[in-house]
């Protein structure tokens, strides 16, 4: 039997000129909790958390879900992250937590997606989004890792933790979804301007520095 996928209709990022100045942009940056890394076989997702960056800055507009993952939670994930089986009892399941997400990302008018080894949480949407038979479209993404592969080109893969004491920035809640979101932004912002300093100030240049720094092409 055949079955088509689904798509969720949502406005994930603007398609916004090259030349955009990053101070004119807006981001979204957001963090997954997972019940361990086989995410792609019994592995489920139990978190969401995001927070906008504007015009260089990090709002207190917030998103904050956890997610029934259907399943047990082991006890080293509980120790952790804090999340328990009584806070995702009656939590929604991944398709409802995704959609609000989407639905939070599409209000605040986002130019893209921000993570810190986003390809990470990235992957975990898609999976929980396969697993309800709808399709995954990615909107613009930007990698912290990359950025700093670029301002950093001898430092190896680091926790977000270490990179955000390297750069003096905020540390959240760590190994909370929200937590961890809120550290990225800050990170993100003190990067940016790291990056301005650089000459690098518009949308073209981030995708550029991402593009050398992850062996992606892009053709516009």
């Amino acid at each position: 039997m055949f079955w088509k996928k689904k798509s969720l209709h949502y406005q994930l990022a603007n398609q916004l000129p090259l030349n955009t100045p990053l101070e004119n942009m807006s981001f979204t940056v957001f963090d997954t909790e997972t019940t361990g890394f086989s995410i792609g076989g019994k592995d489920r997702l139990i978190e969401i958390g995001a927070v906008q960056v504007e015009n260089m800055s990090v709002t207190d507009r917030t998103f904050q879900t956890f997610v029934n993952p259907e399943r047990e939670i082991p006890e080293r994930i509980v120790e952790l992250t804090g999340i328990n089986e009584g806070q995702v009892k009656d939590a929604p399941n991944s398709l409802e937590a995704i959609e609000a997400f989407y639905k939070y990302v599409e209000e605040n008018d986002s130019g893209g997606w921000v993570g810190h080894y986003l390809s990470f949480d990235v992957m975990v949407l898609k999976k929980e989004l396969q697993r309800h038979k709808f399709t995954f479209d990615e909107p613009l993404s930007l990698d912290t890792l990359d950025l700093i592969g670029y301002l950093n080109p001898s430092w190896d893969m680091r926790d977000l933790e270490h990179y955000a004491k390297q750069f003096g920035t905020n540390i959240y809640q760590r190994h909370s979804a929200l937590g961890d979101a809120l550290t990225t932004a800050h990170l993100l912002v003190e990067i940016f301007h790291h990056l301005r300093m650089r000459g690098k100030r518009t949308l073209g240049d981030i995708i550029d520095i991402t593009c050398k720094e992850n062996g992606k092409i892009l053709q516009f």
